[in-house]
């Protein structure tokens, strides 16, 4: 049998978390399907030394009202970026060592990991509300409802709030009737952020590196990875270090263990070789976050765009992730805002994407 809400989420990612809640707290019934085992989307954390660290979002910064004020809200534990110490540079001819760290912000983090933010958010909403590997096949216009398909059967709503990537939504939902030529348009060409990333965490027994008087930060022309970060916890414990690995082009294979090991042990020299844990997570093999292809989406100008902050289906069926948003995307911050925003369409609330 079908069941019946006031309105289904679709995506257990940050902004569509943050519009449950926003929903939920209105009196709105509301049920959250999501296709992985886990919530969280592009929050994702792994809990070597007790500690979460980050193959997904990892920063958020202090101009972030939204941000700020849920972690406040849910007693997370935030702790600030590691900066003190000297940078490095690499370029094709070596190493250099730059005074002072003019790669690195001052940037908030969450000492369980940031996915530890989903957990929390997802845990104040109503039980069941959340749905785990459902995901969502098809939407189709019934009479003054929206019916969705998923893996675990069918459901009416009022209304959808599309939770997900606008380029994953139109290759991986069908839309009955279909979009808007303009608007798919648009959400066809709009890049998923970090989507086409590959994200590589090392964890070591100590950060080292910080008694030599380097802050962990690094930018490189040679790769494979193009900047590198101080990830450690809180007093540096546990001691790691993250960098980012853009494809090399469409299609390319991701890193491998040994260049990325090559590469921490020319840098930061032989103590780098040998970590304790190595992950390297492509982003492109998240088939619910990035849809095939997603290296060639490069229109950034389409972030923000005025086609999702107009609900197709007669006003029911909404867009909200970080892509969308107008403040902050790609950010967190922009996710939340983006969960609002749709959640206040819903509501019947003016529109609009300031803070609050």
């Amino acid at each position: 049998m079908s069941q019946v809400v006031d309105v289904l989420v679709v995506g257990a990612g940050i902004s569509g978390l943050a519009a449950a809640r926003r929903l939920v707290g209105a009196g709105q019934s509301v049920i959250v399907l999501e296709a992985r085992d886990r919530v969280g989307g592009r929050l994702l954390s792994v809990p070597p030394g007790g500690a979460g660290l980050d193959l997904g979002a990892t920063w958020y910064w202090a101009n972030e009202p939204r941000m700020t004020a849920v972690v406040a809200e849910l007693g997370l534990k935030p702790h600030s970026q590691y900066l003190r110490g000297d940078a490095l540079y690499q370029v094709p001819h070596g190493v250099q060592r730059i005074a002072g760290n003019p790669i690195d912000g001052p940037a908030g983090r969450l000492a369980g990991g940031m996915q530890s933010l989903a957990h929390a958010m997802a845990g104040m909403l109503p039980p069941g509300s959340v749905r785990l590997n459902e995901q969502v096949s098809r939407i189709r216009a019934g009479e003054g409802r929206l019916v969705i398909e998923s893996a675990g059967g069918s459901f009416h709503a009022a209304h959808v709030v599309l939770a997900v990537p606008p380029a994953l939504a139109v290759t991986a939902i069908e839309m009955e009737p279909a979009l808007d030529s303009a608007t798919r348009e648009v959400a066809s060409v709009t890049p998923v952020w970090m989507g086409a990333i590959t994200k590589v965490v090392a964890r070591y027994a100590t950060a080292f590196w910080r008694e030599h008087g380097l802050a962990g930060a690094v930018m490189s022309h040679v790769g494979p990875m193009r900047e590198i970060h101080d990830m450690s916890g809180p007093d540096g414990d546990p001691a790691a270090l993250f960098g980012f690995v853009p494809p090399v082009r469409p299609g390319a294979p991701t890193v491998t263990r040994a260049a990325v090991l090559e590469q921490l042990a020319e840098l930061f020299g032989p103590e780098a070789r040998e970590p304790d844990d190595l992950f390297i997570h492509d982003w492109r093999t998240e088939a619910y976050t990035s849809p095939a292809g997603v290296e060639t989406l490069q229109a950034y100008e389409t972030y923000g765009h005025p086609v999702y902050r107009t609900a197709a289906f007669g006003g029911r069926l909404h867009w909200a992730s970080t892509e969308t948003s107008v403040d902050f995307p790609g950010h967190i911050e922009g996710a939340l805002a983006a969960g609002e925003r749709a959640a206040d369409a819903v509501l019947g609330r003016p529109a609009g994407e300031g803070p609050g």
